[in-house]
């Protein structure tokens, strides 16, 4: 981990100056209130593409081990190191281990430190010194990828000012980003660095004003200068400037989302960038029964080489689909309209969703894609979960043909 010169903000000095919110009785409390945890995540992952790369087959397993001080003062700190083995033969590419005429599985091997922190409780909320898992909103912008068997975390420090109940202002500063493709290959990947450096400042103001209106509003400044929108584009054409407003609520059973932010160049970034994004969600939910539908719209861009709306730190997985189509939005950008839902069953949950995928300019039919997925826990086994999951994307006029198929089993102590 990087040691760089944070500069204060008024929302950390106010954190700082504020009265603890609970105290420790004794500066031991720090070993003996303190908890190790462990998480074992096995996973199995199948990718068959109708093109010229052979059938993906991996097996892997991600080990985390973790040791959570106790608190003293309103201080504490984590620290949580991960490692992930390929179980079997490689029969897939990693992103790292040459394999390339196989299918991408982008979880490569390798032992890392995950999160190593200090954090400071106070009244008014807190901060978070040192490498730290963000995840703001619905990660549609920031967030783990947590899906990933090596986790994204971030260098840097956070603050949260919470003066009033529900409303709450976040302001974080990024000196580095430790992506799912480490920790190893920092050159030669302008797409899928290990690391992404440059200078990022995150500002988010949420308001729980009531159940059925919350707010946010955020201002993402991210100077990414090694990271490219595609392999020949140059370094730094994923910084941006987005901005934006979320509203979201529920009137009894029925919820919805609307969202809007607009997307400038930033730090340097060699392509001019004026691009937009746009949510509308609606949703039924009752009991263990889920029913939601909505339309997604990241822009495309004018100009040579792919300026569209581009989400670089986003948890993508959960959005666009499973077959993890879109991960680099389209330079004609994208338009997602999807339904699906989940219901309780066999003492678990299961889920489907169906996306229709357009151009959001030309109106070309991108692709349709289908995604099932059904898990529960193991009773006989406290803390194992079990997880069986599958996408499948017809491409019309982008990507290929795709099928994926996982099983999962997870270990949380």
């Amino acid at each position: 981990m990087r040691a760089h010169l944070l500069l204060p903000c008024p929302v950390l000095l106010a954190l700082l100056i504020a009265p603890v919110a609970q105290a420790g009785d004794a500066f031991s409390d720090l070993l003996t209130q303190g908890k190790a945890s462990l998480d074992l995540r096995y996973r199995y992952e199948h990718v068959d593409q109708d093109n010229a790369l052979a059938n993906a087959n991996a097996q892997t397993l991600r080990t985390r081990v973790g040791l959570h001080s106790g608190s003293w003062y309103g201080l504490s700190a984590l620290i949580e190191v991960d490692n992930v083995s390929r179980l079997g033969d490689p029969d897939f590419n990693d992103s790292r281990n040459g394999r390339a005429g196989y299918a991408l599985v982008a979880d490569p091997d390798g032992s890392e430190v995950n999160q190593a922190l200090l954090r400071y409780d106070t009244a008014l909320g807190h901060v978070v010194v040192g490498r730290q898992r963000i995840e703001l909103d619905n990660q549609r912008f920031v967030g783990g990828v947590a899906w990933r068997q090596n986790e994204q975390t971030y260098d840097g420090v956070l603050g949260r000012f919470e003066p009033l109940d529900g409303l709450s202002l976040t302001y974080a500063y990024l000196a580095n980003i430790n992506t799912p493709f480490g920790p190893d290959g920092q050159h030669g990947y302008p797409t899928n660095p290990a690391d992404i450096e440059g200078h990022s400042h995150l500002f988010n103001l949420a308001y729980a004003w009531r159940p059925e209106l919350k707010l946010a509003a955020y201002s993402y400044l991210l100077g990414l200068d090694n990271l490219a929108v595609a392999p020949t584009a140059a370094p730094g054409s994923q910084s941006s400037r987005t901005t934006g407003l979320r509203l979201s609520g529920a009137l009894q059973s029925v919820g919805y989302t609307l969202e809007y932010a607009r997307q400038r160049d930033y730090a340097g970034n060699p392509l001019s960038l004026n691009g937009h994004y746009f949510l509308g969600e609606l949703s039924y939910q009752q009991g263990g029964y889920l029913l939601k539908a909505g339309h997604e719209v990241l822009s495309g861009g004018d100009g040579p080489g792919n300026r569209a709306f581009q989400t670089p730190l986003a948890t993508k997985h959960l959005f666009q689909g499973w077959a993890d189509l879109f991960l680099i939005t389209p330079a004609e950008g994208i338009r997602d309209s999807y339904l699906g839902g989940s219901l309780p069953l066999l003492g678990g949950s299961l889920q489907a969703w169906y996306h229709h995928f357009r151009a959001d300019e030309g109106g070309d039919r991108y692709g349709t894609e289908l995604d099932v997925a059904y898990a529960r826990a193991i009773p006989v086994v406290k803390n194992l979960s079990a997880m069986a999951k599958y996408a499948r994307y017809d491409a019309d006029a982008f990507g290929v043909d795709t099928d994926k198929f996982w099983l999962q089993l997870q270990y949380r102590y």
